[in-house]
């Protein structure tokens, strides 16, 4: 059964997905699209990705109201993370209304602490922590402030049961949480809400790489559920929060790991 354009809950709002073009992210830009937001799909090396879901997305509309747009940009250098913004609103005529910090990194080698290069760890906070402020900052300078203005990070569960192996990754991780538990608070009086969404182990390239069958086996078998979590079981607790039905979720951070880490 279709769906009118007028019960569309993201209908004329405009999403920014960092990290879009690809697992997590990519599941997000799918699902706030079918919810009627227009959608800037944020890559930082692979552009056929990224323009070929956006191909995907613009299909049933028109060449001039493209409903999305695939946009290069580095979220850890601050010039490229304002074209991102400015690119948006050129591109849909409109302030942004959702940011939804996806992009991240991990060290695929899991090594402790003693063994992590001075380089990764610098790598790692540079993507995933300064790339979280950057989106962050400028999201809070260039949101609607006229209601619907949504800010969602991405950390992980690893926050919770601190695995050996993750040292950098989880520290990264943590800044952006307690960073967003802040910013909620600095936002008072702008209708922004801001909150944070930590995944358990979910089936995407950037968990199964650098992992044994063996290794992966042990996370299936630490869920209650008994599975490893889907893109879109991320997918749709972020289109919840960014939705009016959302609004009094609000500076929280929100587990969704099937039960892994309680």
């Amino acid at each position: 059964m279709e769906v009118s354009s007028s019960s569309l809950p993201l209908k004329d709002r405009v999403a920014i997905v960092t990290g879009g073009s690809r697992g997590i992210g990519r599941a997000i830009v799918n699902h706030l699209h079918s919810l009627g937001a227009s959608v800037a799909i944020n890559y930082a090396s692979n552009s056929t990705q990224a323009n070929l879901l956006a191909s995907v997305l613009n299909a049933s509309c028109t060449a001039d109201h493209p409903r999305a747009v695939a946009i290069k940009a580095d979220v850890s250098d601050p010039d490229h993370v304002k074209l991102l913004f400015d690119k948006t609103e050129q591109e849909f005529g409109s302030k942004p209304h959702i940011l939804v910090n996806c992009a991240g990194v991990m060290d695929q080698k899991y090594p402790s602490l003693a063994n992590t290069s001075v380089e990764d760890w610098d790598v790692t906070f540079n993507i995933n922590t300064k790339g979280s402020f950057l989106c962050c900052r400028e999201a809070s300078r260039r949101l609607t402030h006229d209601g619907g203005g949504r800010i969602v990070t991405i950390s992980t569960s690893l926050v919770g049961s601190l695995l050996p192996g993750y040292a950098a990754y989880v520290a990264s991780k943590a800044a952006v949480e307690a960073m967003t538990k802040i910013l909620a608070k600095e936002l008072k009086g702008t209708k922004i809400t801001a909150n944070c969404v930590a995944p358990g182990p979910i089936a995407t390239e950037l968990f199964f790489s650098g992992k044994t069958e063996e290794t992966v086996q042990r996370f299936v078998d630490a869920c209650p559920l008994g599975r490893l979590g889907e893109p879109k079981d991320i997918a749709g607790i972020v289109g919840f929060l960014v939705s009016d039905a959302g609004e009094w979720t609000n500076g929280q951070v929100i587990r969704v790991n099937g039960g892994v880490v309680v």
